[in-house]
């Protein structure tokens, strides 16, 4: 039994309720909800005080989950995403399943496929991607530890993992990238 269990359970629960979550990602601290359900990241977007032109970031638990959501996915794409050694974040086009408010205006979407053993564990049981987004009101500073995270948004989630909290170590945020049709990345963040 892992020391998140209770955690997994709790966000399961407040997930599948339509409600939103503070937990920790394998880059920063984050704000999560179930990312099929447009109701609750509405509610993500009314926590950060979000413009809705700036989409969301999906986290998938397996890299085979990205055929699940994109239409045309480049062919070699599994293992590409399994071969990057640190978190990178890929923008696709042609996003599937995903309400208007997650995907951007040009039908693209925003995944990280987690290798983070919580957000893995989470989803996994969840068996839906979960948004996330750095918990933090737009504009204001990226909370990398949960110390960080404003009273705004710990008060605005319907769940606080509790997993993590005293973590310390800090991850820089993921790499950004896009790849174009012939396989190369175009970097967008580094």
């Amino acid at each position: 039994m892992f020391d998140f269990e209770d955690d997994i359970k709790a966000c399961i629960k407040v997930l599948n309720m339509g409600g939103t979550i503070l937990y920790p990602t394998d880059t920063v601290w984050g704000i999560g909800c179930d990312a099929l359900d447009g109701a609750a990241v509405e509610k993500v977007f009314s926590l950060k005080q979000r413009p809705k032109e700036k989409s969301l970031i999906v986290l998938l638990a397996d890299a085979r989950d990205i055929l699940k959501y994109i239409a045309a996915p480049y062919p070699d794409i599994i293992d590409m995403v399994e071969s990057f050694d640190r978190p990178t974040t890929v923008i696709y086009e042609g996003a599937l399943e995903f309400p208007d408010n997650v995907t951007n205006e040009d039908g693209s979407i925003a995944i990280r496929v987690t290798n983070d053993p919580f957000c893995k564990a989470l989803i996994k049981r969840l068996q839906k991607p979960l948004v996330s987004t750095s918990a933090n009101v737009s504009g204001s500073p990226t909370a990398a530890i949960f110390t960080e995270v404003s009273d705004v948004i710990k008060n605005g989630v319907d769940y606080i993992v509790k997993y993590r909290q005293d973590d310390h170590s800090i991850a820089a945020p993921s790499r950004l990238v896009k790849i174009q049709d012939d396989g190369s990345l175009t970097i967008i963040r580094p």
